[in-house]
């Protein structure tokens, strides 16, 4: 159909609405002062609408001096004249709306029952309102978990927050987040968070919900005890105990000891004590690594998290984690030396390299897309190199993405990792560690992300990066 044909009849139908000519439905929209009259016409809202078409047909429809009286105090005369317009001429205008007002249209075309509308705001608000999520995360869960139909929009944000997980644990709002919420995020594989953080934020929300029990466990009465473990009963099979280091569970889990099940203790020290068991409970590890073979003092779980996205170069979050990562070689454990860097990891495919500075709190490191066989140069436009100014903050990343990707990868069986081009005047590449184990960096093939020019690594780790098909 030639489209100046349809669009003069909907130009006609958008006349139709702002001329209110032969009106036959009167809505009360809004509320007290905030309360406003909008006019339509029955026939448009029923052809369009099965709400309207059941409304009208019904024997409660209230009619005045012919004319349809609908009342809808819940939702702004802002939002409806906008969703009257849609159901004329199929405009809607979202662009310079912000975030509550997006959302709040979303409430009103479910109860509208305008499905196609509630599809598109929902990819709308999807592609332009991802700050808006940090801002307030519990109150857009709530109202997302409220409305069955919002399903593309509660898939994006629970995968948000599961890559960037401090929108919520470790914060204030975890003690306010719903137990059913809470419980979705919880079962989830790709939850990026240290199995004992799990536990710690449960420990937290739990005394949110029991505010009136002591902070030491120590101290308990029965009654606290009772309190507290029937708050928590319900969740304590979804903690990945075998993803926490013995240490950890010595820490921070016996304390609590009290609140697990004899069934589950029992479990647990025979999977310290005796180790003929690899899995505690019916839930695997979660997909990013073992937290056990993690085990880091340099990164956990939000760092992989993070170079998941930057390795699909995503600045948000990715359609389901396809990424893993395995640890090949750490070298307070393995050595420091060239040789045992190629023989752990060599053939391995793509990797992930994170070093500590020593005597601060800075991290560095870089990706190789490729593998490490080899004397040569290696082409690549993917790899990176990075460096955080403070290991406690996974937002303090600066990422530098390779500029001269002829120059990306240098394999050499007598040095460590190698970043970028060499520069002759400082004698070293964008990023390296020869077979010393000393490090250094000159820019060249990628930018200047003010690495220190050279330094000892306090420790290094590899990580094989294994990517995930689906």
């Amino acid at each position: 159909m030639d489209p100046i044909l349809y669009l003069e009849i909907l130009k006609n139908f958008e006349t139709l609405l702002t001329s209110k000519k032969n009106y036959d439905v009167i809505i009360l929209a809004g509320e007290e002062q905030h309360q406003k009259e909008l006019y339509a016409h029955s026939t448009v809202l029923r052809c369009q609408s099965n709400y309207f078409d059941t409304a009208f047909s019904s024997s409660w429809a209230e009619k005045r001096n012919g004319k349809f009286i609908f009342k809808k105090p819940n939702i702004s005369p802002y939002i409806l004249e906008a969703i009257l317009r849609y159901l004329y001429c199929g405009k809607i205008n979202l662009a310079d709306k912000n975030g509550t007002y997006i959302l709040n249209l979303l409430v009103a075309t479910d109860e509208l029952d305008l499905y196609s509308l509630g599809e598109y705001v929902q990819e709308f608000f999807i592609k332009y309102q991802y700050q808006f999520l940090k801002n307030d995360p519990i109150a857009i869960l709530e109202i997302i978990f409220q409305h069955e139909t919002f399903i593309k929009l509660k898939d994006y944000f629970l995968e948000i927050i599961c890559q960037e997980s401090d929108i919520l644990f470790g914060t204030d709002n975890i003690q306010a987040l719903p137990a059913q919420i809470l419980e979705t995020l919880l079962i989830r594989e790709d939850l990026a968070l240290d199995e004992i953080e799990v536990w710690n934020n449960l420990i937290v929300w739990t005394h949110g919900q029991q505010p009136t029990v002591r902070k030491d466990p120590s101290k308990w009465t029965h009654d606290e005890l009772a309190l507290m473990e029937k708050t928590l009963s319900h969740f304590i099979p979804m903690v990945r105990f075998h993803d926490i280091s013995s240490k950890e569970f010595y820490n921070k889990v016996l304390p609590y000891q009290y609140l697990l099940p004899e069934k589950l203790r029992q479990e647990i020290l025979r999977f310290y004590l005796v180790g003929d068991i690899k899995k505690i409970g019916s839930y695997p590890s979660r997909t990013l690594c073992n937290a056990n073979e993690l085990n880091s003092n340099i990164i956990n779980a939000k760092y992989l998290a993070l170079f998941a996205r930057w390795i699909e170069k995503k600045d948000k979050v990715l359609k389901r984690m396809s990424h893993s990562f395995n640890l090949l070689l750490r070298g307070s454990r393995d050595g420091f030396g060239a040789k045992v860097f190629h023989e752990r990891c060599d053939n391995k495919g793509a990797t992930i390299v994170v070093a500590k500075i020593k005597e601060t709190h800075k991290i560095v490191g870089g990706y190789n897309p490729l593998d490490w066989e080899g004397h040569c140069l290696k082409n690549t436009p993917d790899s990176f190199i990075f460096l955080f100014e403070s290991c406690d903050d996974v937002n303090a990343g600066k990422i530098g993405r390779v500029i001269e990707a002829e120059n990306a990868i240098v394999c050499d069986h007598s040095w460590g990792p190698l970043f970028g081009r060499y520069h002759s005047e400082f004698n070293s590449n964008d990023l390296s560690m020869n077979d010393d184990g000393k490090w250094s960096s000159a820019t060249n093939a990628y930018p200047n992300i003010n690495i220190p020019r050279k330094f000892t690594a306090e420790d290094y780790e590899v990580y094989q990066v294994v990517y995930h098909i689906g």
